[in-house]
């Protein structure tokens, strides 16, 4: 009997399927729950696309003074989630301390613990980055419209995790001392206040070598230069034979780390559709009218 040829998605209940096959709820359940942090674990936890991997680059490069020896960086800072399915022992041994793990949940369902470093994005420039990320890894170019990708973000609350529970679940602990809260934007527009207070908070002593050499590693223009540690190499690799996917897809997980791209690509409807679900969902718990305003109090709070 043939094998199916690899093929990416053409439709969106076709990516679910697809992802369905490399995700397995039973096993991230099973990771999650299986996982007992030690006091000093360091979860970064962002949404998708908000962050996660120039957190991951600053932790590590702070934490080893700046070593890139790896294939993928969620190999040395391991991604809760995906351990089981990956074969990962979130147990074993790290490069140095304090040990650091990737997450994507919400602060009602991460591990309980450790500390948390969580930065948030702007949903609109969030929806955007997820829908060039999985475009040419697990939806073929072109098939799915953004305004179709989007539907899932407009929908009613759904069990599990999305944009807007994640963001209020961080939110609301911004007073725990053991949560760190950035904003993307800020993070880009102060990288060295942004590195202080990662060390300080993270308790790794930092001088000026170190804090120049931890500006570098967890640039954009370095992290394209050595974009293959950046790329889900583990994720790739599993989706190819799991999923059937194309080998060699474009997962690249550094592109342009913009601020405001979704003024050039969201469609309008889209934009004021995110903006209805913020004020009915966000604002009368936050008292914010929008993100720029959530941010501006956050920019506050840190001092910027």
């Amino acid at each position: 009997m043939n094998q199916e040829a690899p093929r990416r998605a053409r439709s969106l209940a076709e990516m679910g399927r697809i992802q369905g096959r490399l995700l397995n709820p039973d096993e991230i359940q099973a990771a999650v729950q299986g996982f007992r942090p030690q006091p000093g674990d360091i979860i970064i936890s962002p949404f998708g696309k908000s962050g996660t991997t120039r957190l991951q680059q600053a932790f590590h490069t702070l934490r080893t003074g700046g070593d890139m020896d790896f294939d993928d960086i969620s190999r040395v800072v391991p991604w809760i989630e995906t351990s089981r399915a990956l074969g990962l022992d979130l147990q074993a041994p790290q490069k140095a301390e304090p040990r650091g793990f990737k997450s994507h949940l919400p602060y009602d369902l991460a591990p309980k613990g450790a500390r948390y470093v969580i930065s948030l994005r702007d949903p609109k420039d969030a929806l955007v980055s997820v829908y060039r990320f999985m475009e040419g890894w697990f939806m073929e170019p072109g098939a799915i419209p953004m305004a179709e990708f989007a539907q899932g973000w407009l929908g009613p609350p759904r069990p599990g995790n999305d944009y807007w529970r994640h963001l209020l679940s961080w939110w609301e602990q911004r007073d725990n001392p053991d949560v760190l809260l950035f904003s993307y934007g800020h993070m880009n527009a102060d990288p060295e206040g942004g590195i202080r207070r990662l060390a300080a908070f993270c308790g790794i002593p930092l001088d000026d070598a170190l804090l120049a050499r931890t500006l570098e590693n967890a640039s954009l223009p370095f992290m394209l230069r050595h974009k293959d540690r950046f790329d889900d190499l583990m994720m790739r690799e599993a989706s190819e034979t799991r999923c059937n996917l194309p080998p060699g897809s474009d997962s690249a997980k550094v592109r342009n780390g913009r601020v405001g791209e979704h003024r050039t690509e969201l469609p309008p409807g889209i934009a004021a559709g995110l903006d209805a679900i913020w004020a009915e969902r966000v604002t009368p718990l936050t008292g914010f009218a929008d993100y720029a305003a959530l941010e501006a109090e956050l920019r506050r709070r840190n001092g910027g």
